[in-house]
């Protein structure tokens, strides 16, 4: 797949309107018969999530955190993808698997000093690449986790607004 020639075209529009270029996705949760589960309707495809075995939930299906996991694995894989492919960099195999600690105490409100949420995060990217230079490892790095919309976001938090309609 030549990317820069699928690329070309948004660009260009891009910089002709750039109003364009703003999108609004959306996610639905949607409640479930078991308070510990839900659905997360996409537009495209829905998910079924559940509370993870540590705060009640069966354990069968992904928490809310693997779900976050999972968009970094996701975001990250496919941006690195994409820069080497746009920088001409000859790989073999890319590989993105994400971690996440944290401690439920937070979550199930036992401690008050323990932080609800991830703790902290890693990504471990697997890059078998024997035809690429050192500096172009080194660029898709850096190209990588600059454009990773993902990575971005959680180390460049956004304002969140949250909004309650009562009926």
């Amino acid at each position: 797949m030549d990317l820069r020639s699928v690329q070309r075209p948004l660009k260009e529009r891009y910089r002709q309107d750039p109003s364009s270029s703003r999108i609004t996705l959306t996610a639905r949760g949607g409640e479930s018969d078991a308070p510990i589960a839900c659905s997360i309707d996409l537009g495209r495809a829905i998910y079924n999530a559940q509370a993870h075995a540590g705060v009640g939930g069966e354990g069968t299906g992904a928490c809310s955190g693997d779900l976050l996991l999972g968009a970094l694995a996701a975001c990250a894989q496919i941006t690195c993808q994409m820069v080497a492919g746009a920088m001409g960099i000859p790989t073999e195999s890319i590989a993105v698997t994400v971690e996440g600690d944290l401690d439920l105490k937070g979550t199930l409100g036992i401690s008050k000093e323990v932080p609800v949420g991830f703790e902290s995060l890693r990504l471990n990217f697997d890059i078998r690449a024997p035809q690429a230079t050192d500096e172009q490892v080194q660029a898709l790095q850096a190209k990588t986790e600059q454009y990773c919309v993902v990575m971005q976001t959680l180390l460049h938090p956004p304002k969140i607004e949250s909004q309650w309609m009562r009926r």
